[in-house]
């Protein structure tokens, strides 16, 4: 049965745990080891800001840049503790609760996307850069 994107996201949503803008910053606030990938296109990243000290890795690119299995010139070393801490986001949500499931599919034990995205970040009063 084929899926809308709305239907993967609301499955990916099932599979993996939202946070609120709040706890994001709580959480990043409190282990400085938060990874926080922003998984828009580069050229979309960055449209209502960008989450300080998040990185951009695409949603495209993501489960080719966290294979450990591929050449190292392919990976992003910052993927390879399948423990550290991860949190994605992107403008809305959607896109970043595919990247958390995406992730957890890999072996990742501790990802959360972030509910609302970068749009809730900004909503919610918190710093963005551009």
């Amino acid at each position: 049965m084929a899926l809308t994107f709305m239907q993967m996201v609301q499955k990916a949503k099932e599979n993996v745990p939202g946070l609120s803008a709040a706890e994001a910053k709580k959480r990043i606030e409190e282990d400085p080891n938060t990874l926080v990938i922003d998984v828009q296109d580069a050229a979309d990243a960055g449209a209502c800001g960008l989450i300080p000290s998040s990185v951009n890795i695409s949603l495209g690119m993501l489960p080719i840049r966290a294979d450990l299995e591929l050449p190292k010139e392919l990976r992003d070393e910052r993927l390879a503790d399948r423990n550290r801490p991860v949190i994605t986001t992107c403008g809305a949500g959607g896109q970043a609760a595919l990247a958390a499931y995406v992730l957890k599919l890999m072996g990742f034990t501790n990802v959360a996307y972030i509910e609302g995205g970068t749009a809730a970040w900004k909503e919610a009063g918190y710093e963005v850069v551009h």
